[in-house]
């Protein structure tokens, strides 16, 4: 009864049906989702907990990176994902994509990299 329970819990609340929206389109990092919503990390990690503990979503580290992606493994929860998402209209997370393509497009090009100066390694006594 308490999985029943998390599962409708987890789809009781707009910030995780955004979140099942955005990650509709394949696996984002946090740093992503975080940028996607406009919160704060904690907040997102919170929702992204919720959404886990009810089976809904998978996470994968790499690093000290985490990335989470829609779990599509159980026959329930896919049928109330693929009703869910079809339900949410995508005018209603709109903003949120758009946020989200605007930063894996800089994410991913290379020309916002600063390349620094060479720095000398003397602590200061160089000339």
């Amino acid at each position: 009864m308490q999985d029943l329970m998390n599962i409708f819990k987890a789809l009781a609340e707009e910030t995780r049906l955004r979140i099942i929206r955005l990650l509709e389109n394949g696996e984002l990092c946090v740093c992503d989702i975080v940028t996607a919503l406009d919160m704060v990390q904690p907040k997102v990690s919170f929702h992204l907990a919720v959404l886990k503990e009810a089976g809904f979503i998978k996470d994968r580290k790499q690093g000290k990176w985490t990335h989470y992606s829609l779990d599509d493994s159980d026959f329930f929860r896919r049928s109330l994902l693929l009703s869910v998402i079809e339900r949410i209209p995508k005018e209603a997370v709109a903003e949120d994509r758009k946020r989200l393509d605007d930063f894996l497009q800089g994410k991913t090009s290379r020309d916002n990299v600063v390349s620094l100066p060479e720095k000398k390694r003397c602590a200061g006594r160089c000339k």
